[in-house]
């Protein structure tokens, strides 16, 4: 029986390969917290495939599209193993253009729920996702070391993704339903 090329068959027994050539568990910290970060660049996939997206966002998703790829090599591959790591300047990047985000929507007097446009929607997901994917960066940096330019690029992406979610529905003319207490 022949498997398509990109199956090698060595994770059949439960384990994965990390960047460096060990082996661990596929239930083993690092690889949930790579796996958050590509499920989380699936989403902006489909946020980009959205034909109202505004033109800045369109611009910057793709970008930070090929950064996860680098964040889920960070994270795939030991401290002592040579690859190329998040820095600062990623970071710096993502808030400059969040920056630039805000100062183009209305200031924020209450919560607002997710939702307004699909390209919104998508992007309140994400942003979502983009939580859990922190939530599980930071529990693996309990255990091991990580370089922490991750951890702080995935949380400040989760601020832009709210701000971009923010920026689409502006874009569309949707108004963003702000929350109530249902008191």
């Amino acid at each position: 029986m022949t498997r398509p090329s990109l199956s090698t068959a060595t994770g059949d027994d439960g384990t994965t390969g990390l960047i460096g050539g060990s082996r661990v568990s596929k239930t083993d910290e690092r690889i949930w917290s790579f796996g958050e970060v590509d499920e989380l660049n699936a989403i902006l996939g489909s946020v980009i495939s959205e034909p109202d997206l505004p033109l800045a966002l369109r611009d910057q998703l793709p970008q930070i599209q090929s950064t996860l790829f680098e964040v889920g090599t960070d994270l795939a591959a030991p401290e002592h193993v040579t690859v190329d790591r998040i820095t600062q300047e990623h970071v710096a990047l993502l808030e400059r253009w969040g920056t630039a985000l805000e100062a183009n929507l209305p200031a924020l007097t209450r919560f607002v729920l997710p939702g307004g446009s699909r390209a919104a929607a998508l992007l309140h997901q994400a942003r979502t996702v983009c939580r859990r994917a922190e939530r599980c960066i930071v529990a693996l940096a309990t255990g091991q070391r990580i370089n922490e330019h991750v951890r702080v690029y995935i949380n400040r992406l989760s601020d832009y993704l709210f701000l971009a979610a923010r920026t689409a529905n502006m874009h569309a003319g949707i108004a963003e339903t702000e929350w109530v207490s249902p008191k």
